[in-house]
């Protein structure tokens, strides 16, 4: 069995002779680990040599397994479709050699870079869906307001019409093309693991085109199975894939919602969206159609990297909220104490308050009734079943707070109220919502209640 610092050595020596791709994320749980001198170890090495072998000889993706159960592993990469055989391979055997520096003794381990994508577990991951453990990126530059709608069906019509190619093409690998203005070309891309079927493959580019930050000049998605993105500028190489398909003629679904997670404490330029819904099903019908109406805003000085959900992982399943948590005197002091010139109203399961946190970012925060009956325990396995619902119709949940009796949710903030007082309270703004928007509306509620019977 090969030592651990003579495989340390291989794999350096691989990485330094070949230029580093640029590295996007990682996913690496520590919830199954392994030493230097066990089996699994052994069967590591033998399953990153076959798929580093593999990439030379590939067509951008392949798998492979190695050892006998307890200790079989399983894993494969994926390569950009436009990219070349040798861009390929650089790719992958740089990826296997980062392995052991970005995760070092993780049995499930998900590599991101901008040329390909490397995985490998310890459970079986050929042929299966999976969309946990991903991330959004967003360009800092924003779409100016007067051409935000345009460019968002713009966006989704051209998307939705890629990932229709890929889901039947052979290589699951699309992209597409339109023009935005007389001086500016929309170009996006999908990609799925050819190993998907092609309701899987749909199903997966569907998610990540609906987590796209369409009020940007660009941004992309990604998850272990799939991933989307979109620029304006040419960001692939036209000439190897030939000419996109028309696009069709569908009406796109309403814009998404950016909001980023104000946990205290925390600075720099990069900032997380924590994406979790810890209400139950029934509750959040009655958020759905804030989203359509306003979108926040926020400022950074850098291309941003979003995770998806900052969780801990035990194979498809988020098993554990404590990063969705909240700091309480955090809440208190951005809510002024809960005092009543923030409180935005009152439910049947309690009283939701503005709150501003000192970056500036405004939350909704609800504070659950005392008398509730709910436990701590169940509350925050609650967190954990619904964290993993991910889609734009719903109005997002960034996290939840447990001190003592409170029990606290803190949403994203929708400044200009819900649908309802649209519809009844305003006469002025009754007159805003014609028949169209009105029509666009009871669409996006109901993809948003198709997410949540069917896709989550």
């Amino acid at each position: 069995m090969l030592s651990y610092e003579q495989c340390m050595l291989s794999y350096t020596f691989f990485r330094d002779s070949v230029p580093a791709p640029s590295y996007v994320y990682h996913v690496c749980p520590s919830t199954a680990t392994y030493t230097r001198n066990s089996s699994y170890f052994t069967n590591l090495i033998t399953l990153l040599s076959s798929l580093s072998s593999r990439a030379s000889l590939s067509n951008g993706f392949q798998n492979a397994t190695a050892g006998e159960a307890p200790d079989i592993l399983t894993g494969l990469f994926l390569c950009r479709g436009d990219l070349s055989t040798e861009v390929c391979r650089r790719c992958v055997v740089f990826a296997v050699s980062d392995t052991f520096t970005r995760c070092p003794n993780e049995k499930e381990v998900t590599l991101y870079y901008d040329d390909c994508m490397l995985r490998y577990s310890n459970r079986y991951i050929l042929s299966t869906l999976n969309t946990n453990g991903g991330i959004i990126l967003v360009n800092t530059q924003n779409i100016t307001s007067n051409q935000i709608g345009l460019f968002r069906d713009l966006v989704l019509s051209t998307m939705n019409q890629a990932a229709t190619d890929a889901s039947v093409s052979p290589g699951r690998f699309a992209t597409g093309k339109a023009n935005f203005t007389a001086f500016q070309t929309l170009y996006g891309l999908v990609q799925c693991t050819p190993d998907l079927t092609t309701q899987q493959c749909l199903r997966c580019l569907n998610l990540t085109i609906n987590q796209l930050p369409t009020d940007r000049i660009g941004g992309r998605s990604v998850v272990p199975s799939c991933n989307s993105r979109y620029e304006l500028y040419l960001f692939y190489n036209e000439s190897d894939i030939g000419s996109p398909k028309p696009q069709l003629d569908s009406a796109p679904p309403p814009q998404p919602i950016s909001i980023p997670s104000p946990k205290p404490g925390e600075g720099g330029n990069s900032t997380v969206i924590v994406i979790a819904v810890v209400v139950p099903v029934t509750v959040i019908f009655l958020l759905l159609v804030a989203v359509f109406i306003f979108r926040a805003k926020r400022k950074t000085t850098a291309y941003e990297t979003e995770p998806l959900a900052v969780v801990s992982t035990d194979g498809d399943d988020i098993t554990t909220a404590g990063s969705l948590q909240f700091d309480f005197r955090a809440i208190e002091a951005a809510t002024d104490k809960f005092s009543e010139s923030n409180k935005l109203g009152q439910g049947g399961f309690g009283q939701v308050y503005k709150g501003t946190f000192p970056s500036g970012v405004q939350v909704a925060v609800k504070r659950l009734s005392k008398t509730s009956g709910q436990g701590e325990r169940e509350f925050e396995n609650e967190v954990v079943v619904v964290a993993k619902l991910q889609h734009r119709n719903l109005v997002r949940l960034l996290g939840f707070c447990l001190e003592g009796e409170e029990k606290i949710l803190v949403y994203e903030y929708v400044p200009n109220k819900s649908l309802d007082y649209f519809l009844f309270a305003d006469s002025t703004m009754q007159s805003q919502l014609d028949w169209k928007k009105r029509y666009k509306i009871v669409e996006g509620i109901a993809r948003g209640i198709l997410y949540l019977h069917q896709d989550s």
